[in-house]
């Protein structure tokens, strides 16, 4: 089998809705739970999303997890991979979000890493850097009070920044529907 795109997504959830929307857009897709055996015999695919369980795990796991699931990707011929992230970002201030993104960006030599958490069509938008929910803040929408990973700030450079290491900013797109 050779992917054509590959999809390292954070929970099941949002698994899914990408596999779906893919799906939607004509491409043969397969989801995953978890980084398949490498003698699983799959059908051919265009797009394989591999479902991880790390929004909550400890960044260094949640690393390690993304880091096999982008090797089991490209050793099956994925010439891309990308990294599925709640459009809710809810994460730790330790992680996982920044770390894995700059991991993966590591291991491909890259040097910059865009990340972009709007989902217009389920109500989560950006306006100058900022994540909605509906039309409140994301610090002020119920998930404010998540019993994992409480989103106390709706400004995601400044939450990005906390669990990054490199320079972070914006690039000027609003994300709106």
């Amino acid at each position: 089998m050779s992917i054509v795109l590959g999809a390292i997504a954070d929970d099941y959830t949002g698994a899914s809705d990408l596999a779906n929307t893919f799906a939607k857009e004509g491409l043969r897709t397969i989801q995953t739970i978890g980084v398949p055996r490498d003698d699983l015999a799959l059908p051919e695919a265009d797009a394989v999303v591999v479902s991880l369980k790390i929004r909550s795990a400890p960044a260094p796991d949640a690393v390690a997890a993304a880091r096999g699931a982008d090797r089991w990707l490209r050793e099956r011929g994925a010439r891309h991979a990308m990294y599925k992230i709640c459009s809710t970002f809810d994460s730790t201030d330790a992680g996982n979000i920044g770390p894995v993104g700059e991991a993966l960006r590591d291991d491909h030599g890259g040097r910059a890493v865009l990340t972009t958490p709007a989902f217009p069509e389920t109500g989560r938008t950006v306006y100058r850097g900022h994540l909605f929910v509906g039309d409140v803040p994301l610090d002020e929408s119920p998930l404010k009070d998540h019993p994992l990973n409480p989103m106390t700030d709706a400004d995601l450079v400044r939450v990005l920044a906390r669990q990054s290491k490199g320079a972070i900013g914006l690039i000027g797109l609003d994300v709106v529907a």
